[in-house]
Formats: structure tokens, C-alpha cells, sequence
């Protein structure tokens, strides 16, 4: 292995799909360092950027950040590098998540890299998917994804999903019930049309999808508390397909962990022609969140809930420029 290091040009455009990943509320709560003399990427969360309401623990802000850092490690492989990655490499600072040092391989990771073409398309569509089901070999596919990562993923039986549908439903009264996270929730959405957009982060009305009509569904409806003109209605998907992420722990490494693992697993999804979307709200509720799982699986730890189908794209959501998330040292 040679030791060839990174210019700062050649990082930009990492960093740059990194910082495509999905987030909570799209706060994207990353910040990124550039050591030039050790070809180091430092990775560190944005306490600022942290919903001190919804995510007290800072476990969301943990996930989003490793899908920030998977993507980084996708978009390195592509472009030639070798992403060496450690994970909380100082106890002392607990928002110093990880460190990727960048070199040149001596063997490629072609798997990794053919994800590279899934980073820009990937979008979450809050929109009804079709009630096609899914292949089984697909379902195959994003379970090896999540195990590539060191995480499960499971699909749910028919009894076990409509648990989880029931969840959301009850996380969604607790919602309307509490004051606080609504006002959370809402300073992170936002009026305008992409030709309108002024902020680079939050959720914008253009993405939050129709209202749905009739039976619930597991999208979470950003427009419920503020309602958006000229918002249409649509009827979602009776049987949603649902799969659930987790870990055999619950510390910030497996948080880390499994953010990679959702990236992953989304990026796949993409890359077979699936769209996606989150939903994180009976896990924001600890009295829920345990009852998320399969008491018979040996999942421990539900980190989060995705809705895979066919169906439209979503649209692509603000970004930070990469001027904003990287510090060149």
C-alpha cells in the first residue's frame, strides 16, 4: 500500500455526497475535519444541530452521522481511496464520532463502490407506494446488506406490522399532545417551492408528501400542525412493507453501526429499483420504543422502522454546502 494522501480537492466531492444522507427532520447534524498531513477525515456531531426534545439521548443525531460516514466511505471506495474507519476514537469527547483515514488500496472493494450511483438518487418518498410485493431475493439482499454492517434486519409478520402500525399511531397522539415536540418538529419544516428554497436543511412543504386519506399510515405527516395550501390528498397503502433495523446493543457504537447499516440498506434498495422512507416516532417514546420489536427475534434493539415499495421518487431535499460541514486543517 502506498502512501499517497488526499489533496483537500479530492476530499470535496466526498464530503460532498456524504452530506447527502438522511437525517432527522434533515437537522444534518454532522461537521467534518480535513487533516491534510495524515489524510485523516475526522467526523464529529453538531450539538447545535441535536433535537434536545425528540432525541435527548442524541441517538437519531448518532445514526444520521454514520449515514453521513457510510456514504463518505462509499464515495471514497468509488473514487479510488481506501476508507480506514474507527469509531469513537476519543473517549474523552463524545461528539468525536469517528476518523477515516484515506489511502490508496491494494484491493478494491467493488461492492461498495457500486453503491456510489444510489447516494444522489436515494430521496425519502412520502408518498402511497403500490401494493406490489417485494421480491423475496431483494428482501435477501438488504438483510445481507444490514449484516455487512454488523446490524439485522427483519420483516415483519402480518401481526408483528400491524404492532408496529399501532405504534405510530399512539407516537402520533403523544406528538399532537406535547407542545414542546411540536414546536421541534416544526422549526425544522418549511414553506416554498425548490425554486423558493432559501434554507439548506429542514424538510420543505414541496417534500412532505399528500395527506392521506382514510387508514393511517407509518409517513410521518409534517404538515399535520401546519397545514400547507393547495396540499392534495392521496390513499396510502393498506399493508405497508415494513422492515426494522437493529442491534443485539444500544450504546453509540451500535448507533454508529447501525446508521451505516441504514445507509446501506437504502442505497441498496435504490439500486434495485425500491424507494424509501423513515419513520422514527415510536422510538422517540422509551415506553414505546421496546415494544417495537419481536419478543421471538433476537433483535434487542429497534433503531429504525423503513417503508420499502414501489412507488414515485421523492424529491430531492436542501443540503448544507459542503463550505458550511468541512473545516480543512
Amino acid at each position: 500500500m502506498t502512501t499517497t494522501l488526499p489533496e483537500t480537492a479530492e476530499v470535496l466531492p466526498l464530503i460532498a455526497d456524504a452530506v447527502a444522507a438522511p437525517s432527522m427532520h434533515n437537522a444534518q447534524p454532522w461537521k467534518f475535519v480535513h487533516h491534510r498531513e495524515s489524510g485523516i477525515v475526522a467526523l464529529y456531531g453538531d450539538p447545535a444541530r441535536a433535537m434536545a426534545h425528540a432525541d435527548p439521548d442524541h441517538r437519531a443525531l448518532h445514526l444520521g452521522c454514520a449515514a453521513a460516514l457510510f456514504n463518505l466511505r462509499v464515495s471514497a471506495t468509488w473514487a479510488g481511496w481506501e476508507p480506514s474507519v474507527r469509531l469513537l476514537p476519543d473517549g474523552g469527547d463524545p461528539w468525536f464520532l469517528a476518523e477515516v483515514r484515506l489511502r490508496r488500496p491494494e484491493v478494491a472493494d467493488p461492492a461498495l463502490a457500486a453503491l456510489h450511483t444510489a447516494v444522489r438518487r436515494r430521496h425519502s418518498s412520502r408518498f402511497p407506494f403500490s401494493e406490489e410485493e417485494i421480491p423475496p431475493a431483494l428482501l435477501d439482499g438488504l438483510r445481507s446488506a444490514a449484516l455487512l454492517e454488523g446490524c439485522r434486519l427483519a420483516v415483519p409478520d402480518a401481526w408483528h406490522a400491524e404492532t408496529v402500525l399501532g405504534l405510530v399511531h399512539d407516537s402520533e397522539h403523544r406528538e399532537e399532545m406535547d407542545p414542546t415536540l411540536r414546536a421541534e418538529t416544526k422549526a425544522w419544516t418549511h414553506a416554498g417551492t425548490p425554486e423558493q428554497q432559501v434554507r439548506p436543511d429542514g424538510i420543505p412543504a414541496y417534500a412532505f408528501g399528500p395527506k392521506q386519506s382514510g387508514r393511517g399510515t407509518v409517513v410521518r405527516d409534517f404538515g399535520r400542525s401546519d397545514p400547507v395550501p393547495g396540499r392534495g390528498w392521496a390513499v396510502f397503502e393498506r399493508r405497508p412493507h415494513l422492515a426494522l433495523l437493529g442491534t443485539s446493543g444500544d450504546t453509540p457504537e451500535d448507533w454508529l453501526r447501525a446508521g451505516q447499516a441504514l445507509e446501506r440498506v437504502l442505497l441498496q434498495a435504490t439500486a434495485d429499483g425500491l424507494v424509501t422512507s423513515m419513520t422514527s416516532q415510536p422510538l422517540e417514546w422509551p415506553e414505546l420504543r421496546w415494544t417495537v420489536r419481536d419478543p421471538g427475534a433476537s433483535m434487542s434493539h429497534v433503531q429504525m422502522v423503513i417503508r420499502l415499495g414501489y412507488g414515485p421518487e421523492g424529491p430531492a431535499t436542501p443540503r448544507r454546502p459542503v463550505a458550511d460541514v468541512l473545516d480543512v486543517r
